[in-house]
């Protein structure tokens, strides 16, 4: 299995609101950047470090959302890393619909785990 393939299992399972699924995909020490730097969803920009502080990611920010599809246009694999360039479409609660273009990193752990994703997008 190639970082991608765990890419595309970690967006299936942010669509289908699966948590556990999602949770389950990641490195016990694992980072999720989303968006990378300061923004209203991690004010000093370091990211959510380890098990607990990605959980807590997702059930503010996956979580709250009614529903979210990945479109990926184009998608470079390099070892253990892969970037995927694209689109998030979700839907907020009372139907509203959202576009988030941008770039979506993943990184390997080396035993099938994401060690890091990084999301560069821009509010």
């Amino acid at each position: 299995m190639t970082i991608r393939d765990l890419a595309r299992r970690s967006q299936a399972a942010a669509g289908a609101k699966d948590r556990e699924g999602w949770l389950g995909l990641f490195a016990d020490d694992a980072v999720v950047e989303d968006p990378v730097g300061p923004s209203p969803l991690c004010p000093d920009g370091r990211g959510h470090r380890g098990a607990e502080a990605i959980a807590r990611f997702y059930d503010t920010v996956i979580g709250m959302v009614d529903g979210m599809r990945f479109e990926i246009e184009r998608s470079y694999l390099c070892g253990e890393e892969v970037a995927d360039v694209g689109s998030i479409h979700i839907t907020l609660p009372g139907g509203q619909a959202a576009r988030v273009n941008g770039v979506f990193t993943y990184r390997g752990d080396g035993t099938g785990r994401i060690a890091a994703l990084r999301a560069y997008w821009e509010f």
